[in-house]
């Protein structure tokens, strides 16, 4: 299986998977029951740094309703490669609502900032990328010293099924599959530091965490 062939029906997958899960749901209790969640993480955020309302921040792979919902004080980029489908798609998720954000669709391998961010969020989106490591270059390129990168991932926690599932689409929707070792070397490997590693959920398969870093 290519790796450009992977990723395409992964993006088809993720927008069909966008549908259906939010087929039904009212669009206003949707987002204010995910701005709560977005608030829970920023609080864990808060035992590794102090936030301040002067961070530019940037959402990486944002989907419809991304972290940039929950941070209306910040400057914030938002870019994912199906905004513009996730608009048509879906009545939750319109940019209008979020006068604050500035939106862009772009892959994370293609995006470029202008200048370095104060922070930066990848929230369920480095595992849905194409190339993992020009992925995590382009993210690197968007911090300076100090700069602070928030990924969360799903992470192997069976080393037989994660190299199964890099041979066989048995997760369609995430192209890379990694454990969480490998997830904390690709930050290590670009001068993070690694401040925190939070598990937020367990399943068979894959353990959900969030690494906190700072770029050295």
């Amino acid at each position: 299986m290519t790796e450009s062939w992977r990723w395409k029906a992964a993006q088809f997958a993720e927008r069909k998977w966008w549908q259906y899960y939010l087929k039904g749901k009212d669009p206003q209790q949707y987002k204010d029951w995910k701005y709560g969640y977005w608030q829970k993480l920023l609080q864990t955020c808060a035992h590794y740094f102090s936030w301040q309302d002067s961070f530019r921040v940037l959402d990486a792979g944002c989907g419809p309703a991304g972290i940039f919902m929950a941070l209306p004080h910040n400057e914030l980029t938002a870019f994912d490669p199906l905004l513009q489908q996730y608009q048509q798609d879906l009545p939750h998720f319109n940019p209008l609502d979020y006068p604050w954000v500035r939106f862009q669709q772009a892959t994370m391998e293609d995006f470029r900032a202008s200048e370095p961010f104060d922070a930066i969020f990848c929230m369920n989106a480095i595992n849905h990328v194409q190339n993992i490591h020009t992925s995590f270059d382009a993210l690197a390129a968007c911090a300076q010293k100090g700069t602070y990168l928030v990924v969360t991932i799903d992470a192997h926690t069976h080393t037989i099924f994660k190299h199964l599932f890099r041979l066989l689409p048995g997760d369609v929707l995430h192209p890379q599959q990694l454990d969480v070792n490998e997830y904390q070397n690709h930050l290590l490997r670009r001068g993070f530091e690694l401040l925190g590693t939070e598990l937020l959920s367990h399943t068979f398969f894959f353990d959900h965490y969030m690494l906190i870093a700072r770029k050295a």
